[in-house]
């Protein structure tokens, strides 16, 4: 039987819940706010640290070679390239003065070539046999030419034969006087041949 006091304790106990449920909600509230900033301020720092970690590929992209270096590279390489001399040998064993002549013309041409490129060039004149008399200063036809040759292009050098030189000296039994701008060689041939061995070009008139 339910009596009037049973009544008003049941009252009672709903009504003293009604008042302490709002203090305990937001007790629970207040719990639940610092666990939402603990685990909000974990996933900023994990979203940082990906961060930190997509970030190591731009650091290897900065040791990579510049194309504008490379470039500047093959240029210096290029002019370097440039500025090794054009080397050029020719030979004359012939008396005639039309070969004589031709050969002048030549060595004469590619100096002027290079000369006008600001290239250096390199020309040697090689004569042995009956090429020797384009430097006897007795029997030269192109000597005049020679002497003028010589001071307008440095760059061409003329070498006498040692060899012919003696032979031609015991067959006339004089001295061979040379023209001022040659050279003697111990042998005109090897001369040639050693030239090539160096990388130096060849040309036959």
């Amino acid at each position: 039987m339910i009596t009037p006091k049973l009544v008003m304790a049941v009252i009672g106990g709903l009504t003293i819940g009604f008042l302490l449920g709002p203090s305990a909600q937001a007790q629970q509230d207040n719990q639940w706010i610092p666990q939402a900033r603990e685990k909000s301020q974990a996933s900023s720092a994990k979203h940082q640290g990906g961060q930190k970690q997509v970030s190591k590929p731009r650091q290897n992209h900065a040791i990579r070679q510049d194309p504008a270096n490379n470039t500047k590279m093959a240029q210096a390489t290029k002019t370097e390239s440039a500025k090794k001399p054009h080397r050029l040998v020719l030979q004359v064993n012939s008396n005639e003065p039309a070969m004589m002549n031709l050969t002048l013309n030549n060595a004469s041409n590619v100096a002027q070539y290079y000369r006008d490129l600001g290239e250096p060039v390199s020309i040697e004149v090689v004569t042995f046999g009956p090429g020797l008399h384009m430097l006897r200063d007795d029997t030269s036809p192109v000597k005049p030419r020679i002497e003028v040759l010589a001071m307008s292009h440095p760059e061409i050098s003329f070498k006498a034969c040692g060899n012919t030189q003696e032979n031609m000296r015991k067959a006339e039994n004089k001295d061979i006087s040379l023209i001022p701008q040659a050279t003697i060689v111990k042998s005109g041939v090897v001369r040639v041949m050693e030239l090539q061995e160096q990388g130096w070009s060849y040309v036959k008139p």
